[in-house]
């Protein structure tokens, strides 16, 4: 093998590991639900922890439903996988580029 080509594959390999790098927490939330007729949604507020683009959140130990009429608050884990450096900034490009599709579907 050239020198180039072993140098490409070692930075391939090394951008590849640290793409798929994450740090895991587990962390307490709290968990809003409301099913009125008035208001329809659920809303999750993590201990410490301010997830960012790439990140993953798993909450633990929710209801799927709730009754109508029905607000409710509960308190749970969540799992955070927080996103290298790199898979980060790639969300931000990705998400910057989809928003262009929006502009020509909504224009056309």
């Amino acid at each position: 093998m050239s020198l180039p080509l072993v140098v490409a594959l070692v930075v391939l390999v090394t951008a590849g590991v640290w793409y798929r790098r994450r740090r895991v927490l587990d962390v307490g939330c709290s968990i809003d639900l409301e099913a009125t007729h008035d208001q329809f949604h659920a809303h999750v507020e993590l201990d410490g922890v301010e997830p960012e683009p790439g990140d993953a959140v798993l909450v633990h130990g929710t209801p799927s439903a709730i009754p109508l009429g029905e607000v409710r608050t509960y308190r749970s884990r969540a799992t955070v996988e927080q996103a290298s450096w790199l898979k980060r900034q790639w969300t931000k490009l990705r998400s910057r580029l989809d928003i262009t599709e929006l502009y020509e579907v909504g224009f056309e």
